[in-house]
């Protein structure tokens, strides 16, 4: 998956203990196909070596203003010329100020007025250092003329405290990135997806659960917003975090998804069901712990409402997409459900496959449309696999 390439970076680093972790931002812009070159302030220099920047991009790496240039007549010009969206990683108090107020006194905050590339900061400093008027000030003054802060994370910081001013994780400043390139291709489109596994109180302790992570529904809902959908998450229980900027209902049982689905089925254009939905619940739920005593414990098991067929059967406006976990027979049982729930397609695989199973972080699974026809994809991240499967959603709505 390339989604940078032909795109071009340039990213400012400046004098924060964070500079390390940029070294991780280059590898994965590289990786999606980006071309990068790196500026680095003489104190981003005393934490991470330009030459380490340097072997990453394969590109010469600038820090002085008046050094000699390799590829460049007028440095500072031909970098800002040379951006697509310029990044700050990290964004000092000091850079911040100087970025705010025009001050151009180092190669770096030269090009910041010299470019006309859209420009992206991601602060990292001491968390009353962040708090600072000064600094909220003049955050405000870059938000206001258009820069997009990739906001600071609460965590442990380098000074031995804990508080907000953590440098953003080096994924999610590559999303913002990967997100501002994007083809806005579901804009104006409202994408409902379900996600992780329901749980099936037996009484307040037990539960009857599946293994299901969350993780495949996460990304599709992280790939659709990027891909400019308004989305709604519904999720069971599930071991990652929220994506932001979506619609985020907790849900825990079968009947609770349902009722949250149904809630919003009329105003969206499509349905993608990748939560993992528990087809049976407990007949009576215990109101106090079961205690132990007998040998076995029969529980009476009843079915749980088809979510999926009952869209399927209500279907008007809406493309509706369903998921076969299946660990035998795959595509046989795949088709028979598209019809069965009548689904414009629906995503196959095997479960028992190493690496397709669930808390890992790719996957192997076929897309079958109406149909019958089957595109087998390789193994890949489930990341990419959302990817195809939202592209394939935005190919038919």
């Amino acid at each position: 998956m390339n989604e940078l390439t032909g795109k071009n970076i340039l990213i400012g680093v400046t004098g924060g203990i964070a500079a390390y972790k940029v070294v991780e931002v280059v590898s994965r812009l590289k990786k999606l196909g980006a071309e990068v070159r790196v500026v680095m302030t003489r104190a981003a220099a005393e934490f991470v070596a330009p030459r380490t920047f340097q072997e990453i991009t394969k590109n010469p790496v600038s820090v002085e203003m008046f050094a000699g240039t390799v590829n460049f007549h007028v440095e500072h010009i031909a970098l800002a010329n040379f951006a697509d969206v310029l990044l700050i990683a990290p964004a000092t108090a000091n850079f911040l100020a100087k970025a705010a107020h025009g001050i151009a006194d180092d190669l770096l905050t030269t090009i910041v007025l010299a470019t006309t590339a859209p420009m992206m900061v991601a602060p990292s400093m001491n968390t009353r250092m962040l708090e600072h008027p000064a600094t909220q000030a003049n955050l405000k003054i870059l938000e206001n003329r258009g820069v997009k802060i990739i906001d600071a994370e609460i965590g442990l910081l380098a000074c031995g405290t804990s508080g907000k001013g953590r440098l953003s994780e080096p994924e999610n400043i590559c999303a913002e990135i990967v997100k501002f390139f994007a083809p806005k291709i579901l804009e104006g489109k409202k994408i409902l997806v379900t996600a992780g596994g329901t749980i099936e109180p037996i009484d307040p302790v037990r539960f009857i659960g599946n293994r299901s992570s969350g993780k495949m529904g996460y990304e599709i809902a992280k790939a659709a917003q990027i891909y400019g959908a308004e989305v709604i998450l519904i999720s069971g229980n599930a071991a990652v975090d929220a994506p932001d900027n979506v619609k985020f209902v907790k849900v825990e049982t079968a009947e609770q998804m349902r009722a949250a689905v149904l809630a919003e089925y009329e105003t969206v254009d499509a349905v993608i069901m990748s939560a993992a939905v528990s087809d049976y619940r407990v007949k009576n739920v215990a109101a106090q712990k079961i205690k132990k005593s007998n040998e076995t414990l029969t529980l009476e098991l009843v079915k749980n409402p088809d979510i999926l067929k009952e869209l399927g059967q209500h279907k008007s406006h809406q493309l509706l997409v369903g998921f076969a976990a299946e660990t035998e027979n795959v595509i046989e049982y795949a088709r028979g459900k598209i019809a069965e729930k009548n689904l414009d397609f629906i995503v196959a695989n095997d479960v028992s496959q190493e690496g397709a199973g669930f808390s890992v972080d790719t996957n192997i699974a076929s897309l079958i449309n109406r149909a019958g026809d089957v595109e087998n994809l390789p193994k890949m991240s489930k990341a990419e696999l959302a990817e195809r499967i939202i592209r394939r959603v935005a190919e038919s709505i």
